[in-house]
């Protein structure tokens, strides 16, 4: 080898084996979904615990109806116009109080605008509401009935010996006799123990809402008898009524709350055309309808 020439060297880098390192991108999409899921599931939570009046709340908070339609390109209140006296100084902009609140006649009353306020506010207005939510709520309540029936076994088999719908008085509960399934001994009146699953799963439903109560017994016309009720039969129903009413006082109802309690023998029957049939014989409870509170009379 001659002195000038210099050796060449090969240098061999040996790599890892494929396990390097990959980046932490994927910690932050982890990160995303995990917090997307608690999002969710507390939502879900949220829409489960509200009843149904927050919920129309917050309907109502988010419906297009309450943004302001504005053609102005700022897009605000005032829509591009500027608060201040008119003239030069303000260019060209309107008085925007002005604009909102025009000026009442001259022999106008100075307290014209809450009178007008209070007209607004009418006795119809305010029992339209009132009914709203009574219907909202007794539709609610009527739902959480149905989904005990259905959720608890001792309830299911039970479920046709029971009647809820909607009347002009109010949410109407009943709990009706079938063929060989009586919620009463014969001539009793103390509920047995198919009425008493069924008259403490009324309670907790009665308990959901502030409406007052009211408990009517009915009884079934003897057949062959030619009346419509026995003379018994009066006491009979009114005992029984009395009988529901101890239990539900019993499962927690306040018995304040209780407005009613009657006894109507055959008079009203569930089946006009059939006063004789098993299903006359029930105990009707109704969350009465409660009165909008009228604002007061201040002319007075």
């Amino acid at each position: 080898m001659a002195a000038n020439e210099r050796p060449i060297l090969i240098k061999k880098i040996k790599k890892g084996g494929g396990h390097g390192h990959h980046g932490g991108a994927w910690k932050v999409a982890y990160a995303d979904f995990v917090t997307a899921m608690m999002a969710f599931f507390l939502l879900m939570w949220l829409i489960n615990t509200t009843d149904p009046e927050q919920k129309i709340g917050i309907a109502e908070y988010f419906a297009p109806a309450s943004v302001a339609e504005t053609t102005s390109g700022s897009g605000g209140l005032l829509g591009g116009t500027a608060l201040g006296a008119d003239g030069l100084a303000d260019q060209g902009a309107m008085d925007i109080v002005s604009q909102l609140a025009p000026q009442p006649p001259v022999d106008a009353p100075e307290d014209i605008g809450q009178s007008q306020n209070l007209a607004a506010a009418t006795e119809e207005a305010l029992r339209e509401e009132m009914m709203r939510r009574e219907a909202a709520d007794f539709a609610s309540a009527a739902a959480s009935l149905r989904q005990a029936m259905q959720s608890m076994p001792e309830l299911t088999e039970l479920s046709k010996q029971i009647i809820v719908d909607q009347t002009p008085e109010g949410l109407r509960i009943q709990l009706v006799d079938q063929e060989g399934r009586p919620m009463f001994e014969e001539n009793s009146a103390r509920p047995n123990a198919r009425a008493q699953v069924l008259l403490r799963a009324v309670s907790r439903i009665i308990n959901q809402l502030p409406n007052r109560v009211s408990i009517s017994g009915h009884t079934s016309s003897r057949i062959g008898s030619g009346v419509a009720s026995a003379p018994g039969d009066w006491n009979l129903s009114a005992q029984r009524a009395n009988a529901a009413r101890e239990i539900l006082q019993g499962t927690g109802v306040d018995p304040d709350r209780v407005f009613q309690v009657a006894g109507k023998a055959g008079s009203d029957p569930l089946y006009p055309d059939d006063p004789a049939l098993a299903g006359n014989r029930r105990i009707a409870i109704v969350l009465l309808r409660e009165a909008p509170v009228l604002p007061r009379d201040t002319s007075l």
